[in-house]
């Protein structure tokens, strides 16, 4: 029963570090303490039961954590919880077994296991890096600039490995045997908040080579009303906000994704539908008529089957649709960038066939999915090269990483969180987002429906942030090529996450390593005191 609840508290303790439902900004400060009581209770666990206690936790966590998912369907509140409570079952299994194999200073191996579970889990199909411990800090600058050179995992691992420490202290009844362990950690820390304030202080005196300044539009529509009055009344505010605010002489203007409702190029290529040709040609005419480019989110539909043509029998599309970047400038499009990492089951599922219950319910439930795209495209507008990851693109480090390496100098992300309905789900997107700016040393503007709207400069500061849910514009000044160079988590993106997955999986031959040779010694030991006695009896 002990266990029991201190599974439940460690996942209230880690859902509530984050932005919820009592607090929009979460409580930090429990990311440093919530995975004690985890780590107290796979220690002490029999491994038969480790795996209900995983399932429970991961369950408990994200129903808690992502509590907003209801607002977009009754499933996604489940799906969700229980994909992790599948994940956190295996894991609890993994964490236990590697905590029998060693005796002493297993809080090493855990912790590798543990970040390594974060690694892999935001890999694939699944992927879904929310709920990485490492978000809640994002206001912890000086902590947070390691990310330049490990990403969030070493961040995350300097993180774990105090709490596993302490919670092998707690077991073994035990602070003697920890000196060591106590003031290496401590060391750690200290070097990390050094090169922390160091990079701090480098970047706060170093100029920029130039300087942009970008209108970014939040017009705050409501995701979940459609067709054509509601796409109207969409454009027009995202009109007149743009308007007025090229009044401060911005030099690009930023909407956010699917903003522009319907597709241009379809309607264009296909005219059917007189309100939907006359809203886009009240779109393009609107770009023209813009003494700047204007950078929005759109539906991109493409004819699916060619011998079809563009409709089908009934007069519905034969069409496949991207979720699209489009950067509208000199009176003609002069880009598309396509989403490539799709939000798995509600944008994405590939898996008809394999599957086809889970996909007929999907569909029978409203899931509509887009296509995936398939290039990490840098856009190249009068010189300066950007990039704009789609929604919770931006989360993914990897990602990023490819657009800087092609050469972008600034980050454009669009997304559209309102259908959420939560101030703290926007909070726990942005504060996953800021990262990108850190781990690549180039500023990151966000262009959103409702929130956050926001820069965040190259040392992770996020700067005016607009007001949730309201319908208003930012005026920001980017300073761009602080840093030119590629940093060393550009260069290798998710270089020490795969260095501590090895390492987690080679925990496990190394310690039944080490405990063969434990119980072979202590075999010899206890053969020793067998002959010691029997010599003592024939002396005797």
């Amino acid at each position: 029963m002990i266990n029991l609840g201190l599974t439940l508290l460690s996942a209230l303790l880690g859902a509530l570090a984050f932005p919820n439902f009592i607090n929009s900004n979460g409580y930090p400060l429990f990311a440093f303490l919530f995975l004690i009581p985890l780590f107290y209770v796979v220690l002490t666990s029999k491994l038969r039961y480790s795996w209900f206690l995983g399932a429970l936790y991961g369950f408990v966590y994200y129903l808690i954590y992502n509590y907003w998912l209801k607002t977009f369907h009754p499933l996604a509140i489940l799906i969700a919880p229980i994909l992790e409570s599948g994940q956190y079952l295996v894991v609890f299994m993994l964490l236990s077994l590697v905590a029998k194999l060693f005796k002493k200073r297993g809080y090493l191996a855990l912790s590798l296991v543990y970040v390594a579970y974060l690694y892999v889990t935001q890999m694939g199909f699944l992927g879904y890096p929310y709920g990485n411990l490492t978000a809640s800090c994002y206001e912890m600058l000086p902590l947070i600039q390691i990310v330049d050179i490990g990403g969030i995992w070493l961040l995350a691992l300097i993180l774990v490995l105090p709490q596993a420490l302490v919670a092998e202290m707690l077991v073994n009844k035990s602070f003697k045997l920890y000196k060591v362990d106590v003031l290496l950690i401590i060391l750690v820390y200290i070097i990390t908040l050094s090169y922390g304030f160091i990079r701090l202080s480098y970047y706060q005196d170093k100029e920029g080579k130039e300087n942009i300044r970008v209108a970014a539009v939040q017009h705050s529509a409501d995701s979940w009303k459609g067709g054509y009055a509601t796409y109207r009344r969409n454009f027009e505010t995202l009109r007149d906000l743009s308007l007025e605010a090229l009044a401060y002489n911005p030099d690009y203007i930023l909407w956010s994704e699917t903003a522009f409702v319907p597709s241009v190029v379809w309607h264009q290529n296909y005219p059917h539908n007189s309100f939907a040709s006359e809203l886009c040609d009240e779109f393009i005419e609107f770009g023209l008529s813009l003494p700047i480019p204007l950078i929005t989110g759109n539906p991109e539909g493409v004819v699916a089957d060619e011998v079809v043509g563009p409709f089908l029998e009934d007069g519905s599309f034969n069409w496949k649709v991207y979720n699209t970047v489009m950067l509208f400038g000199d009176g003609r499009v002069l880009g598309n960038y396509r989403k490539q990492h799709l939000v798995p089951f509600t944008e994405h599922f590939p898996y008809e066939k394999q599957l086809p219950r889970l996909y007929q319910l999907l569909l029978a439930n409203d899931y509509n999915w887009w296509e995936k795209g398939v290039e990490a495209l840098v856009f190249n507008y009068n010189g300066l090269k950007f990039s704009t990851p789609i929604c919770f693109e931006d989360t993914f480090g990897y990602l990023s990483a490819e657009f800087v390496q092609k050469g972008a100098d600034v980050l454009m992300n669009l997304t559209n969180d309102s259908w959420s309905g939560s101030v703290a789900a926007e909070m726990q997107h942005m504060q996953l987002a800021t990262f990108r700016a850190i781990e690549n040393r180039r500023p990151l503007i966000r262009g959103t429906n409702s929130g956050i709207t926001c820069l965040v400069d190259i040392t992770g500061k996020v700067i005016n942030p607009l007001e949730p849910f309201s319908q208003s514009y930012g005026i920001y000044d980017i300073t761009i090529g602080q840093e030119t160079n590629l940093t060393f988590y550009t260069k290798h993106p998710d270089f020490f996450a795969k260095l501590i997955l090895a390492l987690a999986l080679l925990s496990y031959p190394i310690g039944v390593w080490v405990t063969l040779k434990r119980k072979k010694d202590e075999c010899y030991q206890k053969y020793d005191k067998l002959f010691s006695s029997l010599s003592d009896f024939y002396e005797v």
